[in-house]
């Protein structure tokens, strides 16, 4: 993510993690250790928030690979994104 993500920005992206993996926020982040009830954001203490960025990574790599027109013949062309493969589901189908 950019440093200089807005909170906005950085909330709807959140949400698209949720939608497409059918998790919580506690899915990779960990809890505050002198409040359990709130989340450590800024935590890589979950191995799950080093597989979302390298999941991140990897989409990134195919749209670009891929997808890197938006626009061709006049048609927008779709990219990929966490819910393409996962479905709401932590595992992607096989």
């Amino acid at each position: 993510m950019p440093k200089n993500i807005s909170k906005e920005e950085l909330d709807k992206v959140m949400d698209d993690f949720k939608l497409a993996l059918g998790v919580r926020c506690s899915h990779c982040h960990a809890p505050m250790k002198d409040n359990p009830r709130k989340m450590d954001f800024a935590s890589d203490e979950k191995p799950e928030k080093e597989t979302a960025r390298e999941m991140m990574r990897m989409t990134a790599k195919i749209n670009k690979k891929y997808f890197h027109n938006t626009m061709k013949e006049g048609k927008t062309i779709t990219q990929i994104a966490c819910i393409t493969c996962h479905n709401g589901k932590t595992e992607p189908a096989k």
